[in-house]
């Protein structure tokens, strides 16, 4: 019996998506479950186990079509070992054996990756990077990851750190990050960031301005009403929305000075603001980028939603029967 399906995982604090592809990329099936973190995670590998193999049977798929399973999580991935340690959305507070425990509980060879990375190698090879080898993944969530696609895989480091883009340094001496270090990206381009900012601007402001209003009353500020302020004419909002494009594209020019990819793929909750958000972004890389990449190097937004951790995720598992 040939083996022609994926099985990708998104494994989320919330919840976790599974999906069952072809080997080449088309969705048959998804489902999720919620992420139950009791008892220190110990229910989730598995729920996760339980949940695969409920779903082979029901779909009445033949478990020797399965050519492997791959998942992206939270936290820390040992390549080798397929241990994942720094989870502590999953209240993982120890090292955990997951790739060994799947592989035992689900019969398949198992591949897991960050959930960053698996979701950058979901848009390289499904969504907005179109298939192509060399391709850089920005998402602007709570905070800022990312995820490097090189020669069509994913780009690791010495140490499992390469990635971590929401660290780039843009405002030297600026506002302190979680990570120790000031002035990061994450701190002026992730949604929370992206209200510390309005907050900030806000006090130094004189003018008129909803925003500006909405901050003295000390009603609730989103990176949603900043951009949906913006777009409405709202001047603060708007010098908020012009400070994070400028740190966005003077992020992605570095990004593309060094790797040369062919696109640089913008997602992640904060990205919604669309071609409002994309068209600053890229004139501002223009106005910082090396000519030659910047004549190389597509600045994009993400296509996949959702869906980009666990088209990632297959993609692992199928990389790694190549």
């Amino acid at each position: 019996m040939a083996k022609d399906k994926l099985i990708g995982i998104d494994l989320g604090g919330t919840t976790i998506k599974f999906a069952i592809m072809t080997a080449t990329g088309d969705i048959q099936q998804k489902w999720s479950i919620k992420t139950n973190i009791m008892d220190e995670g110990s229910h989730i590998v598995p729920d996760i186990i339980t949940s695969i193999n409920y779903h082979l049977d029901l779909y009445q798929l033949d478990k020797e079509r399965i050519i492997g399973v791959g998942m992206g999580t939270p936290g820390t991935v040992d390549e080798k070992t397929g241990t994942v340690q720094g989870a502590f959305n999953l209240n993982w507070k120890e090292p955990q054996h997951v790739k060994a425990d799947l592989e035992a509980g689900l019969g398949f060879n198992v591949a897991i990756d960050n959930d960053a990375n698996a979701a950058a190698l979901g848009e390289q090879w499904r969504g907005a990077g179109n298939n192509q080898p060399e391709v850089v993944f920005v998402t602007l969530g709570t905070g800022v990851g990312g995820g490097i696609v090189n020669y069509g895989k994913l780009v690791h480091g010495a140490k499992g750190a390469a990635g971590e883009i929401g660290h780039m340094i843009v405002e030297p001496g600026g506002y302190l990050c979680t990570c120790g270090n000031y002035g990061c990206l994450e701190q002026y381009t992730s949604a929370t960031g992206i209200v510390r900012l309005a907050q900030d601007y806000a006090d130094a402001y004189a003018g008129d301005s909803k925003l500006k209003s909405m901050v003295a009353n000390g009603d609730e500020i989103t990176s949603k009403i900043v951009f949906d302020l913006a777009q409405t004419g709202d001047y603060l909002a708007n010098e908020v929305v012009d400070k994070v494009s400028f740190y966005l594209g003077l992020a992605t020019a570095n990004i593309a000075n060094i790797l040369n990819p062919s696109a640089i793929v913008i997602g992640g909750g904060v990205s919604a603001a669309g071609d409002f958000l994309l068209n600053k972004v890229k004139k501002n890389f223009q106005d910082f980028a090396f000519k030659m990449t910047r004549d190389v190097t597509e600045v994009k937004l993400a296509e996949l939603g959702n869906d980009a951790g666990a088209y990632g995720a297959a993609s692992l598992a199928l990389q790694a029967q190549i």
